[in-house]
């Protein structure tokens, strides 16, 4: 069949049998279901229209807090991934953290909140947010990194599963170097890019170097890579939660929102709500058994 239809579940709501019969009721022409992991994910081939029939899988589960995705079969596994960093890789906002340090994380997470549900320009918000933190000392970002930054669940395994199949992995950000270098070792990431904070005397001067590294940049970067790895664009796998993910997720041959803003997870070509980063390879067929990390 030339479709599937994939359901994921999670620690909160395993995905059981009946979930899976409910979901393939509702599609054109089902084949038989095949688990890719025990109680956590399961393809449904198909034939018919994706969108629809994806839709009408979502309505026949009910509100069930289970993902699912609707692609076509061939091409499904990606060769090139590109991640967004905070709030997708790791489960904070970098400079939400820092602005703790400082006493201010109110005022600057609600400048954040805005900025990834696209209603500020991204350019401007940051470089209001780090002008807020001169004077930060480089030991409050060390802190910040050591006591306040944890990975997101999956993180791992989705990257060493798909470097470990020969893929590469980039992580994208707008946050700042001295993150993405730290979480990218820790993941296994082959390389990253982020914008960079300005120090003089080992503080924050509240500058940040030009150019601002935003939402054109994530996109320029996943052709850059897309075009060196000699790819097509069906090939390659965005993720990310906020608006500045938004161009390289529509680029992306699967582009995915992940725990997303409301205008992400609409514009996106899929969405998990739900599950943690591993969601990612069930979605391209890899089994339990070929998971790694």
């Amino acid at each position: 069949m030339k479709y599937v239809l994939t359901l994921i579940g999670n620690k909160a709501t395993p995905l059981s049998s009946a979930h899976v019969d409910a979901a393939r009721s509702a599609l054109p022409s089902p084949g038989t279901a095949g688990w890719l992991a025990a109680h956590l994910a399961c393809d449904i081939p198909f034939d018919g229209e994706p969108a629809a029939a994806e839709a009408a899988a979502r309505s026949a589960l009910k509100g069930a807090k289970i993902d699912l995705s609707a692609q076509a079969v061939e091409g499904r596994r990606k060769r090139l991934l590109i991640a967004d960093m905070d709030s997708t890789i790791i489960e904070q906002e970098c400079i939400d953290e820092l602005a703790a340090e400082c006493g201010i994380k109110p005022q600057i997470s609600e400048i954040t909140e805005r900025a990834m549900r696209g209603e500020i320009e991204f350019e401007p918000a940051l470089r209001e947010r780090v002008g807020l933190l001169k004077g930060l000392p480089l030991e409050a970002l060390e802190k910040v990194y050591r006591e306040r930054i944890t990975l997101t669940p999956g993180a791992r395994a989705l990257v060493a599963t798909m470097r470990n199949d020969g893929h590469a992995c980039a992580l994208v950000s707008g946050g700042f170097t001295f993150f993405t270098e730290r979480v990218a070792h820790a993941v296994g990431f082959n390389t990253n890019q982020a914008n960079r904070l300005i120090f003089v005397g080992g503080k924050l001067t509240g500058g940040i170097a030009e150019p601002i590294l935003g939402r054109e940049a994530k996109l320029e970067a996943l052709v850059r890579l897309r075009d060196e790895l000699g790819l097509k664009p069906e090939e390659t796998l965005a993720v990310g939660d906020g608006a500045n993910d938004l161009a390289m997720i529509g680029e992306a041959g699967l582009g995915v929102a992940f725990h997303a803003k409301p205008v992400v997870a609409e514009a996106a070509h899929a969405r998990i709500d739900h599950g943690d980063l591993t969601a990612l390879l069930y979605m391209q067929g890899y089994r339990q058994e070929e998971i790694g990390g």
